[in-house]
């Protein structure tokens, strides 16, 4: 699943030093995909006070609904997609020639580089899943693009917590999905209370998936994602449910991300959206049934980066 709106807004970014260890909440907001029978999902990134967690940059949260997905084809650049369910299963296609379905407890990671095309689809099932977007940094953002399944992933446990880890590491266990900053993703099962153990350096943040959950003391409340800033040395859990841990070192670029493209300036969205709609560097997603989703209209004013942190 992508960004399928169809006036997208221009999202700002910008580095910001980390602010030490808070508790700010981060109210998302309804996104209805692709029209009004589309699915809706809960957006928490980019969001209006703070629009990056280290290098994580979209978070759509979507059910358990009932429904079927269907995401025609359509381009990325300068990115990577992260597809984790919890309930369903979702076919992926690309322009590298990927076919892969994803199934709860697996990780879908697409990189995008210079650029790519994808589509999803799936049955009509009970879905219930969190896409995400991670920029990549100006020296990886041209790199070939690639996908990868990772269909086992390791596990930690730390007291009454069971955690998956997605991306990088956490307490000595480490992904095998490719990073290229210093990052971690991971879903965090909690049967009572435990303590994890964080990298200081990194900022993080909470989204609760299921069940009734404290994180240092907060509440999570579905919908919302809970930024808990830097140096945190550890970070206390209690309650029963699931819940996605992300964090990263503080990302050093400022980025210009519009509809489904990241760049760094204006004049490259706009080469972006002319690529996509009159050329042929972003492949053909072969076995796709919808036709190539087109790009909205750009906004009639420049695009610019600017703050991170509103």
């Amino acid at each position: 699943m992508s960004n399928l709106e169809t006036a997208p807004q221009e999202t700002l970014c910008a580095a910001a030093p980390a602010p030490g260890p808070v508790v700010e909440r981060l109210t998302g907001h309804a996104v209805a995909l692709g029209g009004p029978r589309a699915m809706t999902v809960t957006r928490t990134l980019p969001n209006r006070e703070r629009r990056m967690v280290g290098a994580w940059c979209f978070i759509d949260d979507y059910g358990p609904e009932a429904a079927a997905m269907r995401v025609p084809p359509h381009p990325h650049t300068g990115l990577q997609t992260v597809t984790w369910l919890l309930s369903g299963e979702v076919l992926h296609r690309d322009s590298v020639g990927s076919r892969q379905e994803v199934r709860p407890g697996q990780l879908n990671l697409m990189t995008a580089g210079r650029g790519i095309s994808h589509a999803e689809e799936s049955a009509e099932a009970l879905l219930h899943g969190v896409q995400l977007w991670v920029a990549l940094p100006d020296g990886d953002r041209q790199v070939a693009p690639h996908f990868e399944h990772h269909a086992d992933l390791p596990v930690l446990t730390e007291g009454d917590a069971r955690v998956t880890v997605i991306t990088g590491s956490l307490g000595g266990v480490t992904s095998p999905a490719r990073a290229y900053t210093p990052l971690l993703g991971a879903e965090v099962t909690i049967s009572g209370d435990a303590v994890l153990p964080l990298e200081p350096g990194f900022e993080h943040a909470a989204l609760l998936l299921s069940g009734d959950v404290e994180v240092a003391g907060a509440r999570l409340d579905r919908g919302t994602l809970l930024y808990l800033g830097s140096g945190r040395p550890d970070l206390r859990l209690a309650g029963q449910g699931r819940l996605l841990l992300l964090g990263g070192e503080p990302f050093e670029e400022e980025i210009v991300m519009w509809w489904n493209f990241i760049g760094r300036d204006h004049d490259e969205i706009v080469a972006f959206r002319q690529e996509w709609a009159e050329g042929g560097a972003f492949g053909t997603v072969r076995g796709a049934g919808d036709a190539p989703l087109p790009a909205p209209a750009l906004p009639t004013t420049r695009l610019k980066p600017r703050g991170r942190v509103r």
